[in-house]
Order: structure tokens, then sequence, then C-alpha cells
């Protein structure tokens, strides 16, 4: 099978990337575990501050693509990417640009909530800024408040702020996650089954902050479930064996998706 060679274009320095807003395109996006090819050569343009869905049956490459633009699959032993992932038309894999910058503007929340777990609520939410070298008090104070309130967490947790992230309930500590990725300001928010793991109710709160949030941030949301991207998501990605099989605008895509193999999934007949 043909794999793709993407050449990478010299990059300008980390530090620029992170002025910029807008959406995230994949150019020719492979990748592999070891010698498994689980994404083969994805082309797919995610608009800004909007909310993205992307679904497919288990193992499809759903998750891995997700991780592929925030430079986390290459965390994996003997993973590797191929090809581009434009932000503001810069690759982020080009040379000399640095991971951990990325993962500061494309932040990550994940199927199970992890908030570290010795930390206090508040230094959950404080930890991405006290790493990047934010020691003042005043300014700490102040973007703990914001991120708590943007996740729809501050009127729960305000006066229990020292006690353990991991005493908070399961939606709680999603909510914290969210809370914390906001922090550092990212541009891009990617959700990997946000809600998976919550309670139907907890799950409508997730669902609502991600409409909310896609007012300042651009979303991009893995699901399973069929109901909650056609609820939180104006565009869907199908993803199939690795390959992106159909994208479009979300009430086309339930509607009248152009593939056979789309229809297929959507309605159940496979997955």
């Amino acid at each position: 099978m043909k794999e793709m060679e993407a050449e990478r274009t010299p990059g300008r320095a980390a530090a620029a990337l992170i002025d910029h807003t807008g959406g995230i395109e994949a150019r020719g996006v492979h990748a592999w575990f070891d010698q498994v090819h689980a994404l083969r050569g994805i082309d797919l343009r995610i608009t800004e501050r909007k909310v993205t869905a992307i679904i497919g049956p288990s193992g499809c490459g759903k998750s891995t693509f997700l991780r592929c633009l925030n430079r986390m699959h290459e965390l994996v032993p003997g993973a590797r990417v191929n090809g581009e992932v434009l932000l503001e038309g810069r690759d982020i894999y080009a040379p000399g640009i640095d991971p951990v910058l990325i993962r500061r503007q494309v932040g990550m929340v994940f199927q199970k909530p992890n908030p570290f777990p010795t930390m206090s609520i508040y230094d959950n939410v404080a930890a991405g800024l006290k790493l990047a070298g934010e020691r003042g008090r005043h300014r700490l104070d102040q973007v703990v408040e914001q991120s708590l309130r943007a996740a729809v967490l501050w009127d729960e947790v305000k006066d229990r702020l020292g006690k353990a992230g991991t005493s908070l309930s399961g939606g709680q500590q999603q909510r914290l996650c969210i809370a914390r990725a906001l922090a550092v300001s990212p541009e891009i928010l990617l959700m990997d089954e946000p809600a998976s793991a919550l309670d139907p109710a907890s799950t409508l709160r997730i669902e609502e902050l991600a409409r909310e949030l896609a007012e300042d941030v651009t979303i991009v949301i893995v699901t399973h479930n069929m109901q909650q991207a056609a609820r939180v998501s104006e565009q869907t990605g199908f993803f199939l064996n690795g390959e992106l099989v159909e994208f479009g605008p979300t009430q086309r895509m339930f509607t009248n998706p152009q593939d056979k193999r789309t229809e297929d999934y959507i309605t159940g007949r496979f997955g």
C-alpha cells in the first residue's frame, strides 16, 4: 500500500503560533502505531469557532486523528505521523516547532476525567499557567476564576477551591479538566468522548458547555453517540478504517449523506 511522504516546510518561531487564531487543517495525514497504519491520507479543514464532530465505529481512527492535531500521537512509543497539520498556515510538525507550545494552543480533554490527584481544585486550573512561568497571585486568581466560570463550575466550587480536585463528582471533574485546558487560552479545544463516562444530566451540561465555548474557541469532539453529534455540532466527519469517508454540515450528513457507508453507519446498519 502506498504511503504518503509529505515534505516538511521549515517552521517559523514556535512562539509565533501562539499569537494566531483560526481553525486547523489536516493535509495528507497518515499515522502509524509501529506497523499498523491507523490513518490514511486525511484531508480535513476544521472551521474556526464551530463545533466539529468526528464520528465512526470503534477502531476507525477518530481518537488517533484527534491526537495528531496537537502532537500527542507522537508520545506513544512506536507511533509516527506523516503529512501536514496546518495552524494558520503553519505546519505544527515543521522543524523548530515546540510541541509543548502546540499543546497549549490546541488543548485536549479526555474520555475519563483526569484531574491531577495530588492537587487542589485551584491548583488543577492554575497548573498550566504555573508551568509557563506565571507566579503572580492576582493573575492566577483571576484566570482560575475566569476559567471555572467559563466551564460553568465556579458557583459550585468557589467556596472549596482548596479541596482536592478528585473530591468532585464525575461531571464536575470533567468540567474542571475543561477549565484547566481553558486557563492557558487555547485557540482550539479537542474533546475525546468527553461525556461517555458521565450520567445523562452531566452529559447535557458538557454538550451545552461545548456549544457555549464555541463562541470563542474552536471545538473538535470525538463521539460514538449519533444523537450527541447531531445536537452539539455544526460540522461532522465520518471516519471508517482509518479513512475520512465524508465531511460536511451536520444537518446534511444526518439527513442526506452522500456516501452509502455514511448512511449505513448513521442508520445503525453497522458500527
